[in-house]
């Protein structure tokens, strides 16, 4: 399983109380508690943290304080702290265990969490018809590359959705070159015929890649014009 905070392996899991979500690594779930005591994925308030699980009943518990600074935290801040809570983690430790820092270690906003925990899961968003009602409608290359609209919504969504790739997010260049590259796709190629896919596998994995595309075409597809319209009404098969 991975982090839905920091999208590595889990090492030492932690659990939500009393939510009980369990798709963090304490460290990281630690470190966004001592920012802001809700839980990142359904904002409930958590009290403790379940760690250090040995068989079923014997484990740790954290107990949560609520953090003075919860109310001053900043996306942007809490986005740009997560990469050195990351980073410590991959990091080798002198004697091999784990250390918690007592030192607020903030992280990204909850929009960017759900996103990872969208593809640590492998969420794939429900299908909307096409209908007067919904007004969602189909996208061809064709339309793409005769709509400047559609290239900016494609944009947009686009330079967020990267970001839920830490090795991304820390290359500017990266991201920006992957972004031009999937706006010539979308000029050029069906997103559901298979070829888009190989494409895009050399830089995700390929489920990554699958979802993805997926998820970029229920955006465009959809008749949102700006991304919090889109994440607020966009529906899986479980609670986000």
């Amino acid at each position: 399983d991975c982090c839905v905070i920091c999208l590595e392996n889990i090492s030492e899991r932690a659990i939500t109380v009393p939510c009980n979500h369990c798709t963090f690594d304490f460290i990281c779930l630690a470190s966004w508690l001592q920012e802001r005591s809700l839980c990142p994925l359904c904002k409930t308030e958590v009290i403790a943290v379940q760690y250090d699980w040995r068989p079923p009943d014997d484990y740790k518990t954290y107990v949560v304080k609520t953090p003075l600074s919860q109310t001053s935290s900043t996306p942007t801040r809490l986005i740009r702290n997560l990469n050195s809570t990351c980073d410590s983690r991959r990091r080798p430790r002198a004697h091999g265990g784990r250390r918690f820092h007592h030192e607020p270690a903030p992280t990204p906003d909850v929009a960017l969490l759900q996103r990872r925990h969208v593809y640590s899961n492998q969420l794939f968003s429900l299908h909307i018809g096409n209908n007067r009602l919904s007004r969602f409608q189909n996208v061809t290359p064709s339309i793409f590359v005769t709509s400047p609209e559609l290239q900016s919504r494609a944009r947009s969504w686009i330079r967020r959705e990267l970001r839920v790739f830490n090795y991304l997010d820390r290359s500017t260049s990266n991201a920006e070159f992957l972004l031009e590259y999937i706006i010539a796709i979308l000029k050029t190629v069906d997103l559901k015929g298979g070829q888009a896919e190989e494409m895009l596998a050399e830089f995700f994995a390929r489920e990554n890649a699958r979802l993805f595309l997926h998820e970029l075409s229920a955006w465009l597809r959809s008749p949102y014009r700006h991304i919090q319209d889109w994440d607020r009404n966009v529906q899986y098969r479980e609670n986000l």
